[in-house]
């Protein structure tokens, strides 16, 4: 009987030497969780004849340290929640993995070529609906300059111009100038000059020319005696006319914060929306989970946000390899969120979460495995030596 169960220790203490050595194998794989093996007494009736390896237990909930990679679409997950991806035969299947590329389709992939899944963008800002996360191949079009904004300090030392009536091709004729680039409905750049003449007490007046062409339409900027802008109180409606092939553009124009102070003439703030077509030129995920598509005329475009799942259960994960895990009925139902919110974790970018292997410990069970198999083998030794001894006796 004996030599039965120091058998069956042997048996046991093997297996959890495979445990050991996976998790000291995988303490550097990126997204890793260690396991830990539980052994159980095997019985015969009430007489215990043995040991065996019951189970292993992986420590899911314990996160590794996050490290730096500088990739762009690298993130590691700190707290709850898993990235979620789907694979060929459209299971869901959960990681910590969270290191993502895009295929030449378009489908942002997980580090094994899983399609990630997340969140739809939409035009309110709000959480689409849930799927494949997909980065448009093609140019990202042109849009036309609609608003422009301009801050800046009208000098109150200025004075009336001893040239007039205003001339663009003069200087003598307006104290000062400011461009601005807009683009037409076709991304076709175009320069804006706005010219400040000072008027009569505390008012500018101020012209217009597109691509050097002046244009017949004037606006009176106010102030009070603090140097505020008193008038106009909303946007300006300023149009440009119709370039060639091009819609015809029309900007409104936003002068609040714009002051009248003694000193230089100074431009604090000047931006006009619109923009020309552009590629893609790269991809990238914010600490948010959104999936950036970058362009090569400057624009980024939001094409999605990562799903972070988090399970009632997550212990009761099936694990599929040694970073993957699936759903289950002990597990419960999946819950989906955006990173940060609900019990999902927050993301930081550019970094993945490490194995959580603790070596100190993994050695320590090493050294203690090794007594017990040592242990199983001296048994197996002195019941060896005992029949030897009562075999030579009979």
């Amino acid at each position: 009987m004996s030599f039965t169960i120091a058998l069956s220790g042997i048996s046991a203490v093997t297996s959890g030497l495979d445990v050991i050595s996976n998790n000291i194998a995988n303490a550097g794989t990126v997204g890793y969780k260690s396991s830990r093996a539980n052994y159980s007494s095997i019985y015969a009736g009430s007489q215990a004849v043995g040991a065996t390896m019951s189970s292993t237990t992986q420590s899911i909930w314990n996160g590794g340290s996050a490290t730096a990679t500088g990739g762009a679409m690298d993130v590691a997950l700190s707290g709850r929640g898993f990235f979620t991806s789907k694979d060929a035969s459209g299971e869901l299947v959960f990681s910590r993995v969270g290191m993502f590329s895009v295929d030449k389709q378009g489908y942002v992939l997980d580090s094994v070529g899983r399609r990630a899944q997340g969140f739809a963008a939409t035009d309110d800002g709000t959480l689409g609906a849930m799927g494949d996360l997909k980065v448009p191949n093609g140019q990202i079009a042109a849009a036309a300059t609609s608003k422009l904004s301009y801050v800046g300090n009208m000098s109150a030392d200025w004075t009336t111009p001893t040239v007039t009536p205003f001339d663009a091709s003069d200087s003598l004729s307006f104290n000062g100038s400011n461009v601005t680039i807009v683009h037409d409905s076709l991304g076709t750049e175009h320069t804006l000059t706005q010219y400040f003449v000072q008027g009569s007490g505390s008012s500018v007046e101020v012209h217009y020319a597109l691509d050097g062409t002046t244009l017949g339409t004037t606006q009176t900027l106010s102030f009070d005696s603090k140097g505020q802008l008193t008038a106009p109180t909303g946007t300006v409606a300023l149009n440009l006319g119709t370039p060639t092939g091009a819609d015809a553009l029309s900007v409104a124009v936003d002068y609040a914060g714009t002051t009248r102070f003694a000193g230089d003439a100074t431009t604090t703030y000047n931006n006009a929306d619109g923009y020309a077509s552009g590629t893609l030129v790269g991809t990238s995920i914010d600490a948010s989970g959104a999936v950036l598509a970058k362009y090569s005329n400057g624009q980024s475009q939001m094409v999605g946000t990562l799903a972070i799942a988090t399970l009632p259960n997550e212990q009761a994960l099936t694990a599929i390899s040694d970073t993957s895990w699936t759903a289950n009925d002990g597990t419960g139902a999946p819950l989906f969120f955006a990173a940060g919110v609900g019990m999902a974790g927050t993301l930081t970018t550019g970094m993945v979460e490490q194995s959580n292997v603790d070596m100190t410990g993994e050695l320590v069970s090493l050294m203690s495995s090794q007594r017990n198999y040592q242990a199983n083998s001296k048994v197996l030794s002195a019941e060896n030596e005992m029949m030897q001894s009562l075999m030579q006796a009979l």
